[in-house]
């Protein structure tokens, strides 16, 4: 994921409730130059905006941050230069947006200023020049910022509601693309998915549906937990879309449960890039550990683990029957999206979009409606299951 620029495309950009895109300054016409030891980066703004920029190291890169923009880059933009390994750039929060610089060598942030043009128009303005190590990481330190986002606001759970709460996590978002091949991101496919498996499931009238982000903005892994455990969800459906640049004939949607150690090396790969969504976003990125500890909290750990694999064969059932599955369509790994020790978890990688005839299908409404109403219908089968299970329970307490 690191190390791509990318263009929001297919899935609009919204900020703010109530704001739309065609309110946020626009950022077009990006130049990258080099100079000597110099490499200048610029973008022509529509308005003059207050921007930020600091250093991080590990991975290194310059952080530029602003107010929500609406990027229109061109798409022959130059992407390298110098130093400069790549950029990319997307909302942040919902009111911020930021630009991502990856550094191939040490340097210092020289300008970083937006000038005013005629007209009210303005012109961002990164220079960068190279430097030391020891300075780079001195300046790192200096700069470094806390870890602060702001999730997706959702309405507290009515008093009294009686339907399931089912949360659907469409993964990455914003200035985080996920998987980019050709003119294809992963955000916009795995958002489209999950606003159609929540129409689907919310015509129902049997569940109550929130989503981690249903606009083309980021939210952390943090917060896309702390969503499942503050709706006190009882399931949390994460939807990804995987990519093997070197395998193309690898194909199928695959399901994933979380586990301490990975089922095998391609479970582990997975959940490693998937676990690098903070840090594409230039946020410091390590796990949260539950300061818990005790005999109650460890068995509802293993409780919900056993829900989340009695729901994720449910769904390799219903979605074999419908839509191609990979070989291996049932795997676990340490993923930290489904870590939430009280809500039942699974992550679905719909296929994979280095595959010319997964990404085709990826994109198709007629294949869309048939993987979502397998992931539906496994939903329905997994609480039919439970009701049926309480009410056998409820019998054997009553029979004489």
């Amino acid at each position: 994921m690191v190390g791509l620029c990318i263009l929001l495309g297919a899935v609009p950009a919204f900020g703010e409730p109530g704001r739309s895109q065609s309110e946020f300054p626009v950022a077009t016409d990006a130049r990258l130059e080099q100079q000597g030891d110099i490499v200048k980066l610029t973008m022509a703004l529509s308005t003059v905006i207050d921007v930020e920029a600091w250093v991080q190291a590990a991975p290194d890169r310059v952080i530029v941050e602003m107010p929500s923009t609406n990027f229109q880059i061109q798409p022959g933009a130059r992407k390298t230069a110098g130093f400069i390994g790549a950029y990319r750039y997307g909302l942040f929060t919902a009111d911020k947006a930021r630009i991502i610089i990856d550094l191939s060598q040490p340097a210092a942030i020289a300008k970083a200023e937006v000038r005013a043009l005629r007209g009210g128009l303005g012109e961002l303005v990164i220079e960068l020049r190279k430097t030391g190590r020891a300075e780079f990481l001195a300046e790192a330190a200096k700069a470094r910022k806390p870890n602060v986002t702001a999730a997706l606001p959702t309405p507290a759970k009515p008093t009294g509601e009686a339907r399931r709460t089912i949360v659907i996590d469409p993964g990455h978002g914003g200035i985080d693309p996920g998987t980019l091949v050709a003119s294809i991101a992963e955000k916009s496919v795995v958002l489209n998915f999950g606003l159609a498996l929540k129409q689907q499931l919310e015509a129902s009238g049997r569940y109550r549906v929130v989503m981690t982000r249903d606009d083309d903005r980021f939210v952390s892994l943090g917060d896309r937990v702390k969503i499942g455990q503050d709706e006190k969800a009882d399931l949390f459906i994460s939807i990804h879309a995987d990519s093997l640049t070197q395998a193309q004939d690898v194909r199928g949607a695959t399901v994933y449960t979380r586990s301490e150690r990975a089922t095998d090396a391609e479970a582990a790969r997975l959940a490693a890039k998937e676990n690098q969504a903070d840090a594409v976003a230039g946020l410091e990125t390590s796990e949260e550990v539950q300061d818990v500890a005790g005999i109650l909290i460890d068995l509802a750990r293993r409780e919900t683990r056993t829900f989340s694999g009695v729901f994720a064969r449910n769904l390799v059932e219903k979605m074999g029957a419908s839509v191609r599955m990979h070989k291996i369509p049932l795997r676990s790994a340490r993923f930290w999206v489904l870590s939430a020790p009280d809500v039942p978890s699974v992550l679905i990688e719909l296929g994979y979009m280095s595959s010319p005839k997964d990404a085709e299908l990826l994109t198709s409404a007629e294949w869309r409606g048939k993987a979502v109403g397998a992931v539906g219908a496994a939903v329905d089968e997994y609480f039919a299951r439970e009701r049926a299970s309480v009410g056998q329970a409820a019998e054997n307490r009553h029979a004489p």
